[in-house]
């Protein structure tokens, strides 16, 4: 059976900055939850994830229903561990490949 890395992470609700699409208003935040083999590529994606999360690149803030709230950014994610790619989970023999190339 393969095991996974489980990457947690919690966005707390705040007012967006500069650089933002409504600087100064409030957002939403949410759990995250994106998962990674347990091996050798997943845990150097993970390093790589962690970097581009501590530059501000994991996450963006988008209107929806006239609400900002944090989403996902342009760095895919898987986040189911099974599914496949139409479920946005595994099996996918291409995404790190593809999440490498983007990060």
């Amino acid at each position: 059976q393969n095991s996974a890395l489980r990457l947690l992470l919690k966005i707390l609700s705040s007012c967006s900055k500069v650089g933002d699409p409504h600087p100064g208003q409030p957002y939403k935040g949410g759990d995250f939850c994106a998962f990674l083999p347990d091996n050798r590529d997943g845990q150097k994606i993970a390093v790589l994830l962690r970097k581009a999360f501590l530059h501000g690149l994991t996450f963006q803030i988008k209107s929806c229903n006239g609400e900002e709230k944090v989403t996902w950014g342009l760095i895919p994610h898987k986040t189911s561990w099974d599914g496949g790619r139409a479920r946005n989970g595994y099996p996918d023999s291409q995404y790190l490949r593809e999440v490498c190339t983007v990060l």
